[in-house]
């Protein structure tokens, strides 16, 4: 198989199952976002290299298991609204996720105000994967005959993906910035 196909030289792309669309198509848009989204979360994992905290191993296997996840949500929206779906998101996916917040929320400082993202470079990275599945999630809504659970999923996402920073803060031994209103 090679990389490059020339096919979308001009604008276009195909979806699953071959339906071509412009490239700004706002499906595209989303499942392309995911697609930065699952980046962004590698970046943060890769900063990890070399780092040693307790449950670092189920840490990362749960953030890969997201990535994949994700990887499957883009696929949804990159299939056309007529088309059959061969994997879908359960409500489960979504419960896994509260499930993991809860967890390590349950260890953390609670929230007083604000925070800024900051700290380790893997939870800076991780915020900033937040912030791009909260893109993913607005483009999301845009799409014609969208999975509601693709939506709450990119939603629950993103608070995954704010808890998931403060946690590797938390066990890297990384302050938080607190957003100051005396400036």
């Amino acid at each position: 198989m090679r990389i490059y196909t020339r096919s979308g030289d001009k604008g276009q792309t195909s979806l699953i199952y071959g339906k071509r669309v412009a490239k700004n198509d706002l499906r595209v848009e989303a499942y392309g976002t995911c697609d930065e989204t699952n980046s962004m979360i590698g970046l943060g994992l890769s900063f990890l290299d070399g780092e040693e905290f307790a449950g670092k191993d189920t840490f990362l296997q749960r953030m890969q298991r997201v990535q994949t996840i994700l990887f499957h949500v883009g696929a949804e929206l990159a299939t056309p609204a007529d088309k059959e779906v061969t994997w879908k998101l359960k409500p489960e996916h979504i419960e896994e996720l509260e499930k993991e917040i809860d967890e390590w929320d349950a260890d953390l400082e609670p929230l007083k105000n604000f925070i800024l993202p900051s700290g380790h470079r893997s939870a800076s990275a991780l915020h900033a994967a937040r912030t791009v599945a909260r893109r993913a999630e607005r483009t999301a809504i845009g799409v014609d005959d969208v999975n509601p659970l693709v939506v709450s999923y990119l939603n629950r996402l993103s608070d995954y993906l704010f808890v998931a920073a403060r946690f590797v803060n938390k066990q890297l031994g990384c302050a938080e910035s607190h957003l100051r209103v005396d400036v």
